[in-house]
């Protein structure tokens, strides 16, 4: 077992918590001595497929900072990929998971049911964009809810067929590599796919000039002419994509895809996966757009680190598929709907949906500010706290990969926790926890400022 060094443990309270300085502080190179045993440990034992973005060996989180294993204290503006939103062991959600631990661990919604995961469903009925009658079934990872939503739509209408757009990322099952459009790493070699996955153009203003009906007019008609409303199951979109760069479609180009799916009799599925549960600074980025989807699916976020995921959506809809057809051994695991519970309380005590309207103030105003003074900095864009830089060739549109890659690694030795992202790898992320203090997040960004000058 991997214990604290004394440097870690300074300040800690045995849990992660909030007691953590939140500061970047580096008492040893990056990695230390103790990430590197780990790591020539992991050589031997851990499949060599299974990657990693950072070079050192978590011990500790909170707030807004990692703590490995050497004592180096990490500004985090991954939060484990929009996972920890309400901040690594955040104190409810710790009491609601050991409060569940004492009482039972698992029993199996399908064989023993349980009131967490009742009160759940309920809970994200009422939080979801639409005054309808919803229900909701849970499942393990956001793969899952795609799938299952999938499963559900073709179901409910009798259709085979799915449309995805480009840059989508969707999951890792063999269903949600063919609706992911990234090849590597995510499908390379593992074909073949499952079938009926088409593929749209989405709006994405930096390189297509569009405005949202024009792209939303041009999306239609190949889904008209390629596939078909009548072959049409599904239309499922993020409405801010996440792995595919933080692509934020044109105003209106959510709504009028959403409005041709009703019109067509088309489950329009909206895949909020990262961007859901506070992390626009809405539950759900939906809201932002004024679109209603049919079916939501919801995962990261929603259980303060927990392995969970749902869909949630019409209760006619979510109700078509057989009884039994719906399910899965974890799905729905009582440890992870209490912590979820504890997860949507803890965002509305301490008003983080206003947080995150705060940090996206921030974070456009530092990251305006560079690009103003780097021609690299293509474009600035996102929603709440999920913002990105899109890096450039100066003077053209070209991606420049290299340059994120060297600036995400720079800033891992420096102290800073940065993920890229994008088709072309030439993205920036920042998906800073709620929990983080404005003070970190600049310390983090003066870190990035000097980073990007020295490059």
């Amino acid at each position: 077992m991997t214990t604290l060094s004394h440097e870690a443990q300074q300040g800690t309270t045995g849990q992660g918590g909030p007691a953590l300085p939140q500061e970047i502080r580096l008492v040893t190179e990056v990695p230390g001595p103790r990430s590197r045993e780990l790591a020539a440990r992991r050589t031997a034992a851990v499949s060599a497929a299974v990657g990693s973005s950072m070079p050192f060996y978590a011990a500790a989180a909170g707030g807004g900072v990692v703590v490995d294993v050497d004592g180096n204290s990490y500004a985090d503006l991954g939060s484990g990929i929009a996972v920890t939103t309400v901040g690594n062991s955040a104190p409810a959600v710790v009491a609601a998971v050991t409060e569940q631990v004492e009482r039972f661990t698992h029993t199996c919604f399908m064989i023993t049911p349980y009131d967490s995961y009742v009160e759940l469903a309920e809970r994200l009925a009422e939080l979801t964009p639409g005054d309808f009658a919803k229900k909701s079934a849970f499942f393990v990872s956001g793969a899952e809810a795609v799938e299952n939503a999938v499963k559900i739509a073709r179901a409910h209408t009798g259709r085979q067929a799915v449309v995805v757009f480009d840059h989508a990322y969707h999951g890792r099952t063999n269903l949600t590599m063919a609706m992911t459009a990234k090849n590597m790493p995510y499908k390379n070699g593992f074909g073949p796919f499952a079938p009926e996955v088409y593929r749209a153009p989405l709006s994405y203003p930096f390189r297509d000039g569009l405005d949202g009906p024009a792209a939303a007019a041009r999306a239609i008609a190949v889904v008209e002419k390629q596939v078909g409303a009548a072959n049409l199951a599904a239309i499922v979109i993020e409405p801010v994509q996440g792995e595919g760069g933080f692509i934020v479609p044109a105003p209106g180009f959510l709504p009028a895809i959403a409005a041709w799916a009703k019109e067509n009799g088309v489950v329009f599925v909206a895949d909020e996966v990262q961007t859901g549960v506070a992390r626009t600074g809405a539950w759900f980025a939906s809201h932002l757009e004024g679109v209603e989807p049919d079916l939501v699916t919801i995962a990261k976020g929603v259980a303060g680190g927990l392995p969970l995921s749902a869909v949630t959506g019409r209760a006619e809809i979510v109700d078509a598929p057989v009884t039994g057809g719906l399910g899965g051994t974890y799905g729905g695991n009582p440890l992870a709907t209490a912590a979820a519970l504890a997860t949507l309380r803890t965002i509305e005590d301490e008003d983080l949906l206003a947080r995150a309207r705060r940090l996206e103030e921030i974070l456009f105003g530092r990251l305006r500010a560079l690009a103003a003074r780097d021609p690299r900095v293509g474009d600035v864009r996102g929603r709440g706290a999920m913002v990105a830089v899109e890096l450039v060739k100066p003077g053209t549109t070209e991606p420049d990969a290299a340059l994120a890659k060297k600036v995400a690694t720079e800033a891992a030795q420096q102290g800073v926790i940065v993920l890229t992202c994008g088709t072309d790898g030439n993205v920036l992320r920042f998906l800073p926890p709620l929990s983080i203090g404005d003070d970190l997040l600049n310390q983090a960004f003066d870190v990035l400022d000097r980073v990007f000058a020295a490059n």
